[in-house]
């Protein structure tokens, strides 16, 4: 079995969500809460480019950190490089939960992207 890693943040209820499912379908995950080890900038630009998205996409939009210091302008105009350092630097920026394979990342806890990635 591939190693799976679950970035999630305990208290987070889409990740208490994601943490559920993944029990019930019986998907063993290695789990790490993101407050408490930060992804490394080494770490999201690899799973940046796996994961097919815009780097943007790993944002956590709706956090306390990511308004009080006005990300949303600097998402916009800041190279990629930029963006990794500010991700890197505090694992409350980073959207979550995220789910981490040799083959494929998934942002965002969407049940079906998720059942048709991990359930094979």
């Amino acid at each position: 079995m591939i190693p799976i890693l679950f970035l999630q943040y305990p208290k987070c209820g889409t990740c208490q969500k994601a943490a559920k499912w993944l029990k019930e379908n019986n998907i063993n995950v290695d789990s790490r809460d993101i407050s408490k080890e930060n992804p490394t900038k080494e770490e999201l630009s690899v799973w940046i480019r796996k994961s097919g998205l815009p780097i943007s996409k790993f944002f956590n939009t709706s956090g306390k950190i990511y308004k009080e210091n006005n990300l949303k302008e600097k998402v916009k105009t800041a190279s990629e490089s930029e963006l990794t350092d500010i991700l890197s630097s505090n694992g409350m920026v980073v959207k979550r939960p995220i789910i981490a394979t040799k083959d494929f990342v998934l942002v965002g806890f969407n049940e079906e992207e998720w059942a048709n990635k991990l359930k094979k």
